[in-house]
């Protein structure tokens, strides 16, 4: 997970609004922009200026999500998306370790992009792109470590129904609903959490 020194990094980074981007990968799935989706609705409770910036569409099936109507597409709104990105405090890759994953337009933007990165996911073999990176392949999606990754931050408070739904539906996606191998008792018990804060479990499948 993180070292002390790049939490209190972050406690404090996240003290006073900024201007922060999210990015999920090219093509993004459940996973990819649930988790997006769920930190945006986070950092927007603290008041700072996000945007989900997502390299390409992403599929109607997960339209649906709360928020999926904020995200600006890059190959769409390159020059919305490139400013905001340049005015950025700090951007946060999610689901992928390695920025070749946000395709050839995005992907090789963000390689120039002299901003702080922290990079979220669970896939195998990250790249070194970012100043702090969340990695840990025992999990099975990034919405179930970001929600441990928003609980070592002491946010977990801003979970509200919105979020719990976007990381809900990340880790359903992710884990075949609940049938693959990485599928644990930790993930049982987020998922338990994420109902008692409202989610509508049947709606999302």
């Amino acid at each position: 997970m993180m070292n002390t020194e790049e939490v209190a990094f972050l406690t404090d980074f996240l003290k006073t609004p900024k201007q922060i981007a999210i990015v999920p990968h090219r093509n993004p799935d459940g996973d990819a922009l649930g988790s997006s989706l769920a930190l945006y609705r986070v950092l927007k409770q603290l008041n700072h200026v996000v945007k989900v910036i997502a390299p390409n569409e992403f599929p109607e099936f997960i339209s649906w999500l709360p928020g999926a109507d904020q995200v600006i597409v890059f190959e769409k709104n390159y020059d919305e998306c490139a400013a905001f990105l340049q005015g950025s405090d700090l951007v946060f890759t999610l689901d992928f370790n390695a920025l070749h994953r946000a395709g050839d337009q995005m992907g090789s933007y963000l390689e120039k992009l002299r901003k702080p990165f922290v990079m979220i996911d669970h896939h195998q073999m990250p790249d070194n792109y970012a100043k702090i990176t969340v990695s840990n392949t025992s999990f099975g999606s990034t919405c179930e470590l970001l929600y441990q990754f928003i609980e070592t931050l002491n946010l977990k408070h801003l979970i509200d129904v919105h979020a719990a739904t976007c990381i809900y539906t990340g880790i359903v996606t992710d884990s075949g609903s609940f049938k693959y191998v990485k599928t644990t008792g930790n993930t049982h018990r987020v998922v338990a959490e994420l109902i008692d804060k409202g989610v509508d479990n049947p709606e999302v499948h």
